[in-house]
């Protein structure tokens, strides 16, 4: 072979490989910063406090003392769910905001029109009825001569019964007491007064008995009481001996007692125990909010609870509500997970998220491996012909007789190896082919060194050529 044809062939053993693309590592520096302005964002949304309004009221009653002392202490202590508070007149309107969307939380009696789209989260506080009658001055009365002796419900008949309270709740609550222990509730007289117009109340000659419905240490109860036997006389407690009857058939009522001495000690009003009806007052949510906002929320008032009793004496009266699910007024779902102890863990909670979110990953590792599979096939081909042309290369370096031309074929095939390694590098071609490229890379180069040191007139190293 002349000089000029081996010059050919040489030139033509090995193309020239293109020039080095440039490295991905700019591309995944910006998937990084992506991922992580995601991850971010992601964990201030999911970790970020939690604010509920709640509608309480009245403006300055125990109620609204005890939620705004909740809300003060939830801020504070920098609490996951904190609590917003909504002034309302009273608990009728605390309900229509809570229905209107104006708020996600109310306080309300469990006896007033309570949507079935709402839960229980707590009792604030337990209200019993109080029914007393005075028996120490005289009365007019239209349907009686003399003195009015009211000593027992069945005597209400014919008889008006002043009721402290403007809510249509307590006259509800009367009537059902007065069905219940067989007295006809239209023949029974009711006005209603304020509780700003005790005085007035009773000074009303007109009346024989008197109602509320609030707790046993209510100061408006007490002072009523108090005003009762100064202005009108002595008293007698008129006891609901039907309670639980009224329990039974009413879920929403309660059969409870009131204690000897709970308004006066001296005298003892009343002097012994008083069979009565119970109502509660309620902390409630919207059961569309997540149990596990609720469930936190729940965990933060009873752990809230005896710091607060210190403070604010209504806080003590907070208790669990009932978790039955044939409740009249069901607990939210959130609370009663806390209360029973059901309450689910974080891995729990979304283990099936993360299966699910692995699987994903998964699939989508395997779709983009694929495509990039695809993408890569050009560089995955000229790879291959460029090893195949390594490969043919080893026969004709025998034949090549100018260090030049070796040296050019070493040039190439160095730029051949920047090739290989940036597909390597890219993903094109895997580690199995990186390593046949190397075999033969290897097999080039023996056969070059053997053939330079032919031409240099240096001993050949036979074993070497016969093993390529």
């Amino acid at each position: 072979m002349s000089s000029s044809d081996a010059s050919s062939n040489a030139e033509t053993a090995l193309p020239r490989a293109p020039g080095r693309r440039r490295s991905p590592f700019f591309l995944l520096l910006a998937a990084g910063l992506l991922f992580f302005a995601a991850a971010v964002g992601a964990s201030y949304y999911l970790l970020r406090p939690t604010t509920l309004r709640i509608a309480v009221g009245p403006s300055g009653s125990d109620d609204q003392q005890v939620i705004q002392a909740l809300a003060q202490t939830f801020a504070h202590d920098q609490s996951w769910v904190k609590l917003s508070v909504v002034p309302t007149a009273g608990a009728m309107e605390s309900i229509a905001a809570l229905g209107g969307g104006k708020a996600d939380l109310a306080v309300a009696r469990s006896d007033e029109d309570v949507p079935d789209s709402v839960g229980s989260i707590a009792i604030l506080r337990k209200n019993v009825v109080v029914l007393w009658a005075p028996t120490g001055a005289a009365r007019r009365t239209p349907h009686k001569g003399g003195r009015s002796k009211v000593k027992a419900i069945s005597d209400l008949p014919g008889h008006r019964i002043g009721v402290i309270g403007r809510t249509e709740a307590n006259i509800k609550l009367l009537r059902v007491i007065l069905k219940e222990s067989g007295v006809d509730p239209d023949k029974v007289q009711v006005a209603q007064f304020a509780p700003s117009q005790v005085d007035d109340m009773m000074r009303d000659a007109n009346l024989d008995a008197f109602m509320t419905v609030g707790p046993i240490d209510s100061k408006i109860t007490s002072e009523a009481i108090v005003t009762t036997a100064r202005q009108r006389g002595e008293l007698s407690f008129l006891p609901i001996d039907v309670s639980e009857a009224i329990a039974a058939r009413h879920p929403l009522y309660e059969s409870e007692e009131i204690p000897g001495s709970a308004f006066t000690s001296s005298p003892a009003r009343p002097d012994d125990t008083v069979e009565t009806v119970g109502v509660n007052h309620l902390i409630v949510a919207r059961k569309s909010i997540s149990e596990t906002t609720i469930a936190d929320l729940t965990r933060q008032i009873f752990a809230a609870k005896p710091r607060l009793a210190r403070e604010v004496p209504g806080a003590a009266k907070i208790e669990k509500p009932d978790t039955d699910k044939d409740a009249a007024i069901t607990a939210h779902p959130g609370a009663a997970a806390y209360i029973d102890g059901t309450e689910r863990t974080f891995l729990d909670k979304y283990s099936d998220y993360f299966w699910g979110a692995i699987l994903l990953f998964s699939v989508l590792g395997s779709v983009i491996a694929a495509v990039r599979h695809f993408l890569k096939r050009d560089e995955r081909q000229m790879n291959t012909q460029h090893r195949e042309r390594l490969a043919a290369a080893i026969t004709e370096v025998r034949n090549i007789d100018s260090i030049e031309e070796l040296d050019e074929l070493l040039r190439q095939a160095d730029e051949i190896l920047r090739e290989t390694l940036v597909c390597y590098d890219d993903g094109a071609i895997e580690d199995t082919d990186l390593v046949a490229y190397g075999l033969v890379l290897s097999q080039f180069h023996h056969a070059v060194t053997d053939r330079r040191a032919a031409l240099s007139g240096a001993p050949v190293n036979v074993s070497r050529m016969r093993a390529s």
